[in-house]
């Protein structure tokens, strides 16, 4: 059971649906955009199971008690759909189709409004934003379309025009950390600090890294590079290479734990500060590198790292990218 006191910060998004819905101002289409990890599904849900909840409370937030909020927290809620598609790297038009276009023809079950919720929905094909668009330019009254995404710049012009457009921007680290301690009884201090610098200001991102035994063996492969990268020969850095192909999914979590470092050891050799670091458990052998590296070494492999998600995105080679990435650290050590 959630409700909108359950969303940390987002002050000014969490007013503007409660204001809409107690205004009676809903509009038919929006978009939510935000990073992954950022909040994104569980703010379109509590929006959706608000707007339709029974006895909506005075301060515009979900029973958690009626009929439809029950249905709403078990995902059973009729007039609820969450969009489905079958292509992991796209959502076609038979999906828009199938699931709303046709579907939206039908009135609510038991509901004021039928809510289309569209998860990943940067993944539209362009045809299917222009199969859609009719529907978003004159719904029924009681549809509402919500699209969340990771990038709005995959829209139409046509599309953005018609929404209302939210920006999850990053929360600061103190609300990130905040909700850790709030959840989590035997987390300390440092591992809160670590979680939100590596959260970036996403607390669903910052959870996955608590909670997960998979970050904690990412986390192991990453240092096993920085560690010996420099002692490396061609049989190591393959096997180093096979290695990371383990994490092609969170290749971004990867890329961004070896940022961080590295803009740790670039932190302490310019001010030679402990307290502005984020792997303070690793101070001698920041220390080292520090010593050991030039800043211009050091920014090489930073950039080199930047370019990696770039060339990834482009659907390059993935093996050879990332051994152009550890031959890059390998050479600046």
């Amino acid at each position: 059971m959630s409700s909108f006191s359950d969303i940390y910060g987002y002050e000014t998004i969490k007013e503007h649906m409660q204001s809409a819905i107690k205004l009676g101002k809903v509009s038919h289409a929006y978009i939510i955009n935000g990073g992954l990890g950022s909040g994104k599904k569980m703010l379109a849900g509590i929006f959706a199971k608000t707007l339709q909840c029974e006895n909506m409370e005075e301060t515009v937030n979900p029973c958690n008690k009626c009929h439809s909020c029950i249905q709403a927290d078990s995902g059973s809620q009729p007039d609820i759909i969450w969009v489905k598609h079958e292509k992991p790297t796209s959502i076609g038009v038979d999906d828009v189709r199938d699931q709303i276009i046709s579907d939206m023809q039908i009135k609510p079950y038991s509901s004021p409004y039928k809510i289309y919720i569209i998860d990943e929905a940067d993944k539209l094909t362009v045809a299917a934003q222009n199969a859609m668009l009719k529907t978003i330019e004159e719904p029924p009254a009681y549809g509402i379309v919500i699209l969340l995404a990771n990038n709005p710049d995959v829209f139409l012009q046509t599309i953005l025009s018609r929404c209302v457009v939210l920006d999850l921007k990053p929360l600061k680290d103190d609300v990130v950390i905040k909700y850790l301690k709030d959840h989590y009884d035997n987390i300390g201090d440092y591992e809160c600090k670590f979680a939100a610098r590596f959260a970036a200001g996403r607390i669903g991102r910052a959870m996955t890294m608590v909670e997960s035994t998979e970050f904690a063996e990412l986390r192991r492969d990453v240092m096993d590079v920085i560690k010996n990268a420099k002692d490396m020969d061609s049989a190591d850095i393959m096997t180093s290479v096979k290695r990371v192909t383990n994490y092609k999914l969170t290749i971004d979590d990867y890329l961004d734990l070896m940022l961080m470092w590295y803009r740790d050891v670039l932190m302490f050799k310019s001010t030679n500060d402990t307290n502005l670091l984020i792997f303070n458990d690793q101070m001698t052998l920041i220390k080292s590198q520090a010593q050991t590296m030039s800043y211009e070494g050091l920014q090489d492999i930073i950039n080199s790292i930047d370019r990696v998600k770039v060339r990834l995105q482009a659907n390059v080679n993935f093996d050879l990218v990332i051994e152009l990435l550890i031959m890059a650290i390998k050479e600046n050590s």
